[in-house]
């Protein structure tokens, strides 16, 4: 079979599926934890309880000493990939090394 007959199969097929035409498909349904909400104080117990120092835990989340200063005076708040970092961080305090971001010595 071509790739054009193979994609012309397939949009046929998802068409059929929303007409709800199409039975005994396997669908996969994917749920997206809303973004986390971390500014000031909370951005400044994440990296104490990980006992960093501003410049190493601007490293760790890859921004700016400065960026970090302005999140924890709140002058400034992280955004989407910092959020989602802080919350791991948050959860789990041994994140950073079981993953080999941080290696403490």
């Amino acid at each position: 079979m071509s790739v054009y007959n193979d994609i012309v199969k397939g949009l046929n097929e998802a068409i059929d599926y929303e007409k709800g035409e199409l039975t005994d498909v396997k669908v996969d349904r994917i749920q997206i934890a809303q973004l986390p909400h971390y500014e000031g104080e909370k951005v400044k117990m994440i990296r104490m309880r990980q006992k960093m120092t501003q410049q190493i835990f601007s490293g760790v989340l890859g921004v700016s000493q400065k960026t970090v200063e302005a999140w924890e005076a709140g002058r400034n708040i992280p955004n989407g990939p910092a959020q989602r970092m802080l919350e791991l961080m948050d959860k789990d305090d041994s994140i950073l090394e079981k993953y080999a971001i941080l290696t403490r010595q």
